[in-house]
């Protein structure tokens, strides 16, 4: 058993399974969330349950944040029972959450001046990494901090990088999902295309993965979309928010953005036709929309 105790708050899709990781390896974990459920869950897989954020960092040598946007986490945070309430001189907050950097940095600024110590760390490779533990996970933060946890995000993740100071990891996880979102856009066009042409979807798909084509998305993604399958590993609506972070980002720095503008757009649509909930794939079904056709086998 680690002698170093970790605070979990934001139980959901990638957060559970990252905390029960933890559990797994030996660490002690206090897990905090909106809804209970998620914390039963932890509990029963040997976690200990808190009341609050504030509960969570009162207990705790390190607290880890999960959260879907930067008003959430804001929220956990700043609130009168939130971890900034329950820091003590020393102790670490990793925030696994993407948010915006501008933010970060300023979330940074108010754990400093409780004497703590802030990382931005937040992570790609959906369900399946957070639940394998083969996540990429993108540090920002002071470099001897982050090499202090490196336990930590040898556990939950796989390809660990420091990027820099504070909000350049969330920076590179706005590079990530302008890549992410143009693979699953890119994909959907081309299925959707093959499918008006009348070509054999799986045999498309298999013989496009091993050219210059090949991507995550054609491998772990391209099969379960022919099947009509959009059961989440990553929300649509996060992706949404994401690229929405991007966006404004590329607008504050001046930095051109086009095609993740396009993106952008088409999972706004997701989300207008109540589809956020579906997998970030499932961007597919607007485009399907647009040409009038399904790109379905049976």
């Amino acid at each position: 058993m680690s002698e170093k105790t970790v605070g979990f708050i934001g139980l959901g899709i990638m957060g559970n399974p990252m905390a029960k990781n933890l559990i797994d390896a030996g660490y002690d974990v206090v897990g905090y969330n909106r809804s209970q459920e998620p914390v039963n869950e932890l509990v029963e897989h040997g976690g200990e349950a808190a009341d609050s954020p504030q509960d969570v960092a009162e207990r705790v040598d390190v607290v880890i944040t999960c959260l879907p946007d930067s008003s959430v986490v804001e929220t956990v945070v700043r609130s009168d029972d939130g971890v900034l309430a329950g820091l003590s001189n020393g102790m670490t907050v990793i925030d696994m959450s993407t948010i915006a950097p501008t933010t970060t940095e300023e979330l940074a600024a108010d754990i400093t001046d409780q004497g703590a110590n802030m990382l931005d760390a937040p992570i790609s490779g959906g369900e399946e990494g957070a639940i394998e533990g083969t996540l990429s996970i993108m540090v920002g933060g002071d470099e001897i901090v982050f090499s202090e946890q490196m336990d930590l995000f040898d556990v939950m993740g796989e390809t660990i990088t420091h990027c820099g100071s504070n909000g350049a990891g969330q920076t590179t996880k706005a590079c990530n999902q302008i890549v992410v979102a143009a693979q699953m856009v890119a994909v959907s066009e081309a299925l959707v295309f093959a499918e008006k042409a009348g070509a054999n979807l799986d045999a498309v798909i298999e013989a496009i993965s091993g050219g210059a084509a090949g991507c995550w998305t054609l491998d772990n993604r391209a099969s379960r979309m022919i099947n009509g399958n959009f059961e989440p590993g990553f929300f649509a609506s996060y992706q949404y928010k994401d690229l929405r972070i991007a966006t404004n980002a590329g607008e504050a720095f001046g930095a051109p953005l086009p095609q993740t503008a396009i993106a952008h757009e088409l999972y706004k649509t997701m989300e207008t036709t109540n589809r956020g909930r579906d997998d970030n794939s499932g961007v597919m079904q607007v485009i399907e929309d647009l040409a009038g056709e399904e790109a379905r086998v049976d």
